[in-house]
């Protein structure tokens, strides 16, 4: 997240120092080390994608580089070499809102380079009242005008652009459970590290911002290679109102989205199981199809301190998870604190609580023991929602270096209400330059 988002929010006194930035040039840092760890939890039965009943500990190493250039007015481009070493809990299995938004679909015990990022932005000032933007990550310092339109082209996360909120959305900053730091139900267009190739566009008026994009999904259902011809693709807009509330601003975004591409229908694979086949295998039964699905973004200031944030998601349902996890309905809310209540603004404290649930074709598909991108025990006798509650607080200890202690309570991990509940204890390192 950009550091100024912070600042206007009110929960960030100060940015930390900033590498280099000068003569039309940016470069910025940022290395995240997550620890997180389980007691052993009640598991009556386990499958291949379920999470490790037994107490587990599992960590993420990512440093990555914020490399820019100005190369005209209100053009710029940036590229994000990342190193990555880890694993999340159980290899980022059996948990529907897996619980590190740093933990991958892949992990690997030896750090590896890769370049996550590598776009072009081109901004175009339509009038308005001038407005300071700071340098920062993967942002160029200078002003703007308040009506603008914003052009993004390459390879970026999706979640760069939409579905923002400034106090659940950075898993280096603010909450690590996927589904708060994300709508849950929202199947946006990612390899198995979270990024895509595509171009977006963000027009600017006063009070309200029209978003809209397309983006690459993968060749294959989570995995690690995109669909560059674009066969396969997501169609994404969204629409935001900003407003003042007592004084105080928020916003209320509304988006929606289509993927088109290879996928397999729950009921399609199941029917093919009670036919005679194996377990059920949405692999064996995909076709050119459609997933709509959509939600409801809002974020409120309430005071110079404390902010508030809520989102409510949905998909189809009736076909496999494409990109992301196994949640066709979502709903998160929360709440975050400025350390300034106790004199320490830089810090931040946070509490939000969420609800997954799954349609009734993916539950009768896991029933039958079906697998899915990340849950999948071998049959789900009882359903039950997976409810989550998360609490961090994190503590800058320099002007470069933030410490995290994050705790998570998951109740029905991966839906199975036989399951569980699970503990999850987190710490967090987070290094700026």
């Amino acid at each position: 997240m950009a550091c100024d988002a912070l600042l206007l929010s009110g929960l960030l006194a100060a940015c930390p120092a900033n590498a280099f930035a000068g003569d039309g040039i940016a470069l910025h840092g940022q290395a995240v080390f997550v620890d997180q760890y389980h007691p052993a939890f009640r598991s009556p039965y386990r499958g291949p994608n379920s999470l490790d009943p037994g107490s587990q500990g599992r960590e993420t190493f990512s440093a990555t580089l914020y490399a820019g250039a100005r190369l005209w007015d209100g053009g710029e481009v940036w590229a994000n070499p990342e190193i990555d070493q880890g694993f999340g809990l159980s290899n980022t299995l059996g948990l529907a809102g897996f619980s590190s938004g740093e933990g991958y679909k892949v992990g690997s015990s030896t750090p590896y380079l890769r370049l996550q990022r590598l776009f072009f932005r081109q901004t175009f000032d339509l009038g308005g009242k001038s407005e300071t933007v700071q340098d920062g990550a993967n942002q160029m310092g200078g002003t703007r005008t308040a009506d603008s339109l914003v052009l993004t082209a390459g390879k970026i996360s999706v979640t760069d652009i939409f579905d923002t909120n400034p106090y659940a959305h950075d898993p280096a900053r603010d909450f690590l459970n996927w589904a708060v730091i994300d709508a849950g139900a929202y199947d946006y267009a990612a390899d198995a590290w979270g990024y895509s190739y595509g171009a977006a566009a963000e027009w600017s008026q006063d009070w309200w911002t029209l978003r809209a994009g397309a983006f690459a999904l993968s060749r294959v259902p989570n995995t690690t290679e995109l669909q560059t011809d674009f066969r396969q693709f997501e169609l994404v807009a969204e629409a935001e109102a900003r407003h003042q509330w007592r004084g105080r601003p928020g916003s209320i975004k509304l988006l929606g989205f289509i993927n088109r591409g290879d996928m397999g229908g729950y009921h399609d694979a199941v029917h093919l199981w009670l036919a005679g086949g194996m377990a059920p295998d949405t692999a064996l039964v995909r076709r050119y199809a459609s997933l709509p699905g959509g939600s409801i973004n809002l974020e409120q200031q309430v005071s110079g301190m404390l902010g508030v944030f809520a989102r409510a998601s949905f998909n189809d349902g009736s076909k496999e998870a494409f990109e992301f996890t196994e949640i066709n309905r979502s709903f998160s809310a929360g709440l975050s604190l400025s350390g300034a209540a106790w004199g320490r603004p830089g810090d931040s404290a946070g509490v939000a609580g969420v609800v997954d649930a799954l349609s009734s074709s993916a539950r009768a598909y896991f029933a039958a023991g079906g697998l899915g991108i990340l849950i999948g025990d071998g049959q789900l006798p009882s359903y039950g929602t997976e409810d989550i509650l998360e609490t961090y607080y994190s503590a800058w200890i320099t002007q470069w270096l933030a410490a995290t202690a994050d705790y998570q309570f998951v109740a029905n991990p991966a839906y199975a209400g036989s399951r569980g509940p699970v503990s999850i204890l987190g710490a967090r390192l987070t290094a700026q330059f």
